[in-house]
């Protein structure tokens, strides 16, 4: 599949494929989604869809107003997500787990006109919108009974849906017009408002979730990652309703302990996880075969490369690959990835069919096979663009070429090789150097758990590798430890490589989706 067929101009609502599709084709009494305390069939999203859909018209939104979603994975998020895509609404999922400064940042930047807020999140939401003086209308998710709302602006999620109309209309938009956005991470810097159109969805579906991922109708899916992250909203949302499946969905944190109560509880085919998680799990002394699943086919990792190590080690003990591959907020899900049948851990893989990838010098010319260079792909799912960021959305878009920051090499077998973030690179001795290899190198040590590496000068002002490391529970931190650490990683990564100062952390800092922060160890270090 060349992706080509997605990029036709035509009339046409993504929730018709994701949604009622699957109710035309006898699948209304099929359990869609399940979470800890509910479940929701095809037909009952579908009705549940329109009624929120004419809810939203009732509270006085039109086609093409934006609301913000900051709402726990249960069963009423894909409701929210795709009843405002039915009514022409652009939704915006939000990160859970961000500051109340970062969220003032959003509610501002987006110019939203409501929000859907769960109950848990809701006193901070107020906050926020009270600190910024503005007023718009909240509907709150997952009230107990007796909990009361206060305003004439504040309602209750199951009022709004059950007020709606089953009977609603499906507003008539494009395919290449903007469905719904993403923001950023913001792990340089303020998060950016990410613009998807309609059919990147089913574009990403059937190009990864279908055509390499294989999913179908009667697999179960759960998601570790988020619906809100990028990777999570492929994942537990357009890839399981595209084909007819079901997903489970957690609205809890997902720590190795209560994963492994999921895994055993629905029995899921595929997994998803980050690398973070993956390793945590490998350290948890309940991890068996199919890692508490009976039914588990395949594993799937993104938002970080995976290092090699965790990926031997996750198969030899449960059993399973994990197929390992890269995304974007930018690209919405993976598009360069391992796929069955071609597991090499340690890679990213190959472009996943329908897309096209480069690896390009500074002066944007390709780069040889073993040379390093920055990514930059090619495919239906692009965004948009960035929301009133117009300087940078021209540096990442590109013509039909997103620029993805990432540093990588690809080997003569066509494998992409990640190396690290653009900003996170540096030379020693004139050669680069990837902080992802040295990190892998240290994290494949029995001692550490996870592993942190940037540049930095020493008294001749020459920049070498400087690690941050997270030791295992019980590990002690001695000069006898650090020079095994360092010997381990001049055999494992290269004699040049290995880290001449090693700082051990009691955790890392990351985003809220995982992704260590490097800068913010620069900024440490230059302050020291």
């Amino acid at each position: 599949m060349s992706g080509d067929e997605f990029s036709e101009r035509r009339p046409y609502n993504a929730v018709t494929d994701f949604v009622d599709r699957n109710v035309d084709a006898g699948r209304g009494k099929k359990v869609a989604f399940i979470d800890p305390d509910r479940s929701i069939t095809y037909g009952g999203l579908q009705e549940a869809t329109y009624r929120f859909a004419d809810g939203l018209r009732r509270l006085g939104l039109r086609q093409e107003s934006r609301i913000l979603l900051l709402m726990l994975d249960t069963v009423d998020y894909p409701v929210a997500f795709w009843g405002a895509l039915r009514t022409g609404i652009t939704p915006i999922p939000l990160n859970t787990l961000l500051t109340a400064e970062q969220y003032a940042y959003i509610f501002a930047d987006s110019r939203a006109e409501a929000i859907v807020v769960s109950a848990p999140l809701a006193a901070m939401a107020e906050g926020v919108l009270a600190k910024l003086g503005i007023a718009r209308p909240m509907i709150v998710a997952g009230l107990g009974k007796d909990e009361k709302l206060s305003g004439s602006q504040r309602h209750r999620f199951e009022d709004v849906v059950a007020q709606g109309k089953a009977d609603a209309k499906t507003a008539q938009t494009l395919s290449d017009e903007v469905a719904f956005w993403l923001y950023s991470s913001g792990s340089t810097g303020e998060p950016k408002g990410t613009r998807h159109i309609h059919s990147s969805l089913i574009a990403t579906a059937k190009l990864f979730g279908q055509n390499v991922l294989g999913i179908r109708e009667d697999d179960v899916v759960y998601s570790a990652a988020k619906i809100f992250f990028a990777y999570g909203l492929g994942n537990a949302m357009s890839f399981p309703l595209s084909v007819g499946a079901t997903t489970v969905l957690l609205p809890d944190r997902p720590t190795p302990d209560a994963v492994f109560a999921m895994m055993k509880k629905h029995n899921p085919t595929i997994f998803y996880g980050v690398p973070t998680l993956y390793s945590a799990m490998l350290s948890h002394a309940g991890l068996t075969r199919g890692a508490g699943s009976d039914k588990l086919r395949w594993c799937v990792s993104a938002g970080e490369a995976l290092p090699a190590h965790v990926g031997e080690r996750w198969k030899e003990i449960t059993g399973t690959d994990i197929i390992d591959g890269i995304g974007s907020t930018e690209m919405l899900h993976i598009f360069v990835s391992n796929a069955p049948g071609d597991i090499k851990y340690g890679t990213s893989g190959k472009p996943v069919p329908g897309y096209r990838a480069r690896i390009v010098d500074e002066h944007g010319k390709d780069a040889a096979d073993g040379e390093v260079g920055e990514l930059v792909v090619s495919g239906p799912s692009a965004a948009d663009g960035y929301w009133n960021q117009r300087s940078k959305s021209r540096k990442t878009f590109a013509g039909e070429w997103t620029h993805t920051g990432d540093k990588y090499v690809r080997e003569p077998s066509g494998h992409y090789v990640y190396c690290g973030r653009t900003d996170d690179m540096f030379k020693v001795s004139g050669i680069w150097v990837s902080p992802f290899e040295v990190e892998a190198a240290l994290a494949s040590h029995e001692s550490v758990l996870e592993a942190a590496v940037i540049g930095c000068e020493d008294t001749d002002k020459l920049v070498k590798p400087k690690a941050y490391v997270v030791l295992k529970n019980g590990i002690a931190a001695n000069e006898t430890l650090f020079e095994a650490l360092k010997e381990h990683v001049k055999a494992r990564a290269g004699a040049w490589k290995y880290p001449r100062w090693i700082e051990i952390k009691s955790e890392l800092p990351k985003t809220a989706t995982g992704k260590i922060q490097r800068f913010k160890l620069r900024e440490e270090n230059e302050t020291a």
